[in-house]
């Protein structure tokens, strides 16, 4: 007697509960549909994004500025030229001057390398000693110098390995997962978690603050409306929104940019949805504590955009870090999600693979939801 009692107590009081939160739902539903910047933000920005993004972030350098010096003029040097003239990487322009006129080139930017081919080079490339070119580069941005480095060094091997001159030994390299070197395999999906990011936590941040700006806040204090159930009636909208601009955006990522889905895509999904509530929860958390819209915004941006980029593998590698940022990385939502989108789209991973970093994420949600109620409560009682 005294169980069916307390089950029909619990049955009520969910029963109510839903009673108050539907028409906060319905609300915020309402409001989206007569926002025309709300729906911007949902709809238009992460395309736009993703587009520019996607083609903006390239690790890839072609049509590289390559100065040649070709004191031999002989077919050998001719065709070692050529090699280079077929390689999509390099544009070639013949410098006529001296080796002293290639630093000018480099300082007006005209050249970031120089081949020079020493006259004796027919003669030596026939003989028992190797032949020997002289490669100079502009490592102004020591990043670019080291894939220019292993343009040319791949150049030279082909070159070589045309002629049939044999290495000491032989090495066979299979690239797995991304065999055509594609950055867009690596920088789209972490574009994917940006995005959801900052367009969800954007979102989310400005709900509360809209009510304290608009002045509609005391409508909700006088209503019978707790903290718990106005939090979920605002986030629930946006679920579905944000976990719609996910679709749209894997669905770009897949049909435009070509990035495989190797794994499952209900993992993924399930992933999304995930990382879209934590992001959700990140900026109601934001929400409870801005007066005004425009700071919710800017604190959406400065909590979401740089940590991100920064700090969560997307770009930079987290073990390179020093150890205190490594540390940080830690509340970074984005770290744990990164592997979980990048592995199953390109590795195939399963959830055995990633049920740490899905525990994560869902630990980070439960906790920016439970401070965010707090916080809410806090300021209601004030």
């Amino acid at each position: 007697m005294i169980y069916g009692l307390r089950f029909t107590y619990h049955v009520l009081r969910i029963t109510t509960m839903s009673s108050r939160i539907i028409p906060i739902i319905r609300k915020e539903f309402i409001h989206i549909r007569r926002d025309f910047r709300t729906l911007i933000i949902i709809f238009f920005m992460p395309v736009f994004m993703l587009l520019m993004y996607g083609y903006a972030i390239n690790m890839e350098i072609q049509n590289i500025d390559l100065a040649v010096i070709d004191h031999s003029n002989s077919p050998a040097s001719r065709e070692l030229v050529a090699a280079f003239q077929g390689s999509r990487f390099f544009t070639l322009t013949d410098f006529g001057g001296s080796e002293s006129g290639i630093e000018k080139l480099f300082q007006q930017r005209q050249a970031k390398a120089a081949l020079i081919i020493p006259p004796d080079f027919s003669r030596t490339i026939n003989g028992p000693l190797p032949a020997a070119v002289q490669v100079l580069i502009d490592a102004g941005d020591s990043n670019t110098a080291q894939l220019i480095q292993n343009y040319i060094n791949g150049v030279l091997q082909t070159y070589n390995a045309g002629r049939g001159v044999a290495a000491p030994f032989e090495v066979r390299t299979t690239i797995r997962y991304n065999p055509g070197l594609k950055s867009a395999y690596f920088f789209v999906p972490g574009l994917v978690a940006l995005i959801l990011m900052m367009i969800s936590a954007l979102l989310t941040s400005l709900t509360i603050a809209r009510e304290k700006e608009t002045g509609t806040m005391e409508q909700i204090l006088v209503s019978p409306i707790r903290p718990i159930e106005i939090i979920i009636g605002k986030v629930v909208p946006y679920i579905f929104l944000a976990f719609a601009d996910g679709i749209l955006i894997l669905l770009v990522a897949r049909f435009w940019f070509n990035v495989p889905v190797i794994g499952d895509l209900v993992l993924i999904l399930v992933a999304c949805l995930l990382y879209v509530c934590v992001a959700l929860a990140f900026g109601l958390l934001i929400s409870t504590r801005a007066r005004t819209q425009q700071v919710a915004m800017m604190g959406a941006l400065m909590g979401t955009l740089l940590p991100t980029v920064m700090l969560s593998g997307f770009i930079f590698p987290i073990a390179s870090m020093p150890k205190v940022l490594q540390l940080v990385t830690y509340l970074i939502p984005a770290r744990y999600f990164l592997p979980v989108i990048r592995g199953v789209m390109l590795k195939g991973n399963t959830i055995f693979h990633l049920w740490a970093q899905i525990g994560a994420l869902v630990l980070m949600g439960i906790v920016f939801l439970a401070i965010s109620a707090k916080r809410f409560k806090m300021r209601l009682e004030v």
